[in-house]
């Protein structure tokens, strides 16, 4: 029995802000232990909530985003008022997403203002963008009381991954634990190609693991299909191409396997932050000073030029110097270094860098 608040949070549409938002129910779980947590979300979050111990509920927003969908949404709200819930907490920003916890008469309803939300949002937080430059110290805030000086402690996303899971993974995709060390290349991106590294990088650099003794495996949806396919051919034979082959939870539990692990600023970086893996996150258009990897082993690497970061899909100056200039022997150096010693006698890692 849960006598505690109950609080349901209205979370984002992206993986990597949905890794990050569980610092937020770690933050609400430590200072309310009895509570109970739900998150309606797109019902693809449901791998990553599953996943996420502090959550006692999950339901799928049925609306699509961006959408108005107002039938949906009152829908929507006469479920959660099923729950009783006493507080909602509202991550993002539009006058739409405040309409579900307001028609279900939730009566406390958190979030910072948005698109002009007073009366959807009863519980307004002043967002201090200097004082919590990171959007994890954001979401963290708002487990606080109003009037608190900003939090801008967070603790960590930690996903749970289980042995059986891992294995029925394993078994989808015809593949057996490496006898090896892993690295697993995420080259994907959704947001745009002016946050990925060349194909022709990731394929020198799978090269070279490869030649080191590492097993390579390419990580990504279904959308990042051609630029792994791209990446296999590159190299030769050197990876498994993983990518559109795996649901979800699927990749999580595969990328739990990794010893170390080289990704684009993506949702995927975030999962493999959470999963505690040895991380190389490359960064170009993107600032590690506004998301980074929430992880205690990763090595960040950008090469702050004066036009980074532009925040922009494409390079808006054409030469895309930010990832190109990015060589991959400063990546395979970098990995080196990120093997844990327990698995260096498993292979040949480190040594020179090969097959520019």
């Amino acid at each position: 029995m849960i006598d505690g608040p109950r609080i349901v949070v209205f979370g984002p549409s992206w993986v990597g802000d949905m890794v990050m938002a569980q610092s937020l129910f770690k933050a609400i779980r430590s200072r309310h232990p009895d509570a109970f947590i739900g998150v309606i979300a797109p019902a693809w979050t449901e791998p990553l909530l599953e996943r996420m111990p502090e959550v006692n509920l999950s339901l799928a927003a049925g609306f699509v985003h961006g959408a108005l969908d107002l039938g949906e949404r009152r829908r929507q709200a006469r479920a959660l008022r099923a729950h009783g819930f006493h507080q909602a907490i509202v991550l993002p920003r539009s006058i739409k997403s405040a309409l579900v916890p307001w028609l279900a008469r939730i009566p406390r309803r958190t979030a910072y203002l948005g698109e002009m939300r007073y009366g959807l949002i009863n519980d307004v937080r002043p967002l201090d963008k200097q004082a919590l430059p990171l959007t994890v110290q954001r979401f963290v805030n708002l487990a606080g009381e109003r009037g608190e000086a900003p939090a801008t402690d967070y603790p960590m996303p930690r996903l749970a991954v289980n042995e059986r899971g891992v294995d029925a993974a394993l078994a989808s995709v015809g593949l057996a634990r490496p006898d090896r060390p892993l690295l697993a290349l995420c080259p994907g991106a959704e947001f745009g190609p002016a946050k990925r590294w060349p194909v022709k990088h990731f394929a020198s650099l799978a090269r070279a693991a490869a030649d080191a003794g590492w097993a390579v495996w390419l990580f990504g949806s279904h959308k990042d299909a051609d630029i792994t396919a791209a990446i296999a051919g590159a190299a030769e034979g050197a990876c498994v191409d993983l990518a559109g082959r795996t649901r979800l939870g699927q990749a999580i539990d595969l990328l739990s396997l990794a010893d170390a692990v080289v990704s684009n600023d993506s949702g995927l970086m975030h999962v493999a932050a959470a999963l505690d893996r040895p991380l190389v996150a490359l960064y170009g258009s993107s600032s590690p000073g506004f998301t980074p990897p929430l992880a205690t082993d990763a090595t960040v690497i950008s090469l702050g030029l004066d036009c980074s970061p532009c925040f922009e899909r494409e390079c808006p100056l054409g030469h895309f110097r930010c990832m190109e200039d990015l060589a991959p022997s400063r990546v395979f150096e970098a990995v080196a270094r990120r093997i844990r010693p327990e698995r260096a006698a498993s292979g040949r890692v480190g040594g020179d860098y090969g097959n520019g």
